[in-house]
């Protein structure tokens, strides 16, 4: 990264992305940017009987009472995509452990520009809701570059929360669910460090919403280096013990804590019913959103 996100202009950052991320991307998808998603902004068509394989989302639970078998919505897609970004900018995004790695908030700004470049160079809207201690910050859904540098420069200028009481996901998605009234594709971009009990609004969210699970990560956070006595912060709440990393038993006792907390959260994205999208302050965007569609092309397939 030549220029960092946070001294750069909107422009700069835009810029600097459409060069080294979305042209790489437009050879990778081939211009065909829906790979990512199934396609919302869509119209009611028709009903007809589940089959296997369908998407269970798109079951319509009244008729199926009424029919005693399960039915299907079906939509025709129209052209225009309406997305919403749902961004977690809660202390722990700011959590960033070497100088040559990113911050999770900057892989947040860029992950959250290219999208809305790819989206709105096509003709759809974007908007986003920002969050720290609790919905802070509403960009309505409009189209074009203009609402693009609009994102980015809104993002930037959020402040950095040093201290807040423990994230709780589950306002913002109750806050989405209440704002969002049209079918629209919401991306939320989080590290999901949270207060427990926002499954079942996630839940609720992804029935009425095509959602995708950007979730975001630092390796350190998982797996501690053998470097001695460090510091260790809770960046939600500042909490701070002294450990000693030299401890083999205990590194291993963290990372066997990291383990357990990484398979209840994606069970949880499971049972919620959405998709997820992990991003790691390691890894190439480019890379880490074509693997996503391909995955998503797979899943489709079969």
């Amino acid at each position: 990264m030549n220029m960092s996100t946070s001294t750069a202009t909107p422009e700069q950052v835009l810029l600097r992305l459409d060069w080294n991320v979305i042209r790489r991307l437009d050879g990778l998808l081939q211009g065909d940017y829906r790979t990512l998603f199934y396609g919302f902004g869509v119209d009611f068509a028709d009903l007809r009987e589940y089959q296997p394989g369908d998407d269970i989302r798109y079951i319509d639970w009244n008729v199926t009472a009424r029919m005693d078998t399960p039915y299907i919505r079906q939509y025709n897609e129209d052209r225009e995509i309406t997305a919403w970004f749902l961004l977690d900018l809660s202390p722990s995004v700011d959590f960033g452990t070497t100088q040559t790695m990113r911050e999770k908030r900057t892989m947040l700004t860029e992950f959250v520009t290219v999208l809305a470049r790819l989206l709105t160079r096509h003709g759809n809207r974007v908007g986003a809701m920002m969050f720290g201690s609790g919905i802070q910050h509403t960009v309505p859904a409009r189209g074009g570059k203009i609402q693009v540098l609009r994102l980015i420069n809104d993002m930037m200028k959020q402040p950095r929360l040093t201290r807040s009481p423990f994230t709780n996901l589950k306002s913002l998605f109750d806050g989405a669910l209440n704002s969002i009234k049209r079918r629209s594709l919401v991306f939320v971009v989080s590290d999901f460090i949270s207060e427990p009990g926002w499954e079942r609004s996630l839940s609720l969210l992804g029935q009425r919403h095509e959602v995708i699970a950007v979730r975001l990560y630092d390796p350190r956070e998982e797996e501690l280096p053998d470097v001695g006595m460090v510091m260790m912060e809770d960046a939600e709440t500042g909490a701070q013990m002294f450990v000693d990393t030299h401890d083999a038993k205990f590194r291993k006792r963290f990372f066997a804590a990291a383990q357990q907390r990484e398979k209840n959260l994606y069970e949880a994205f499971r049972r919620a019913g959405v998709d997820v999208l992990s991003l790691s302050t390691e890894d190439d965007l480019v890379r880490s959103i074509v693997r996503f569609a391909k995955q998503r092309q797979q899943v489709r397939k079969n």
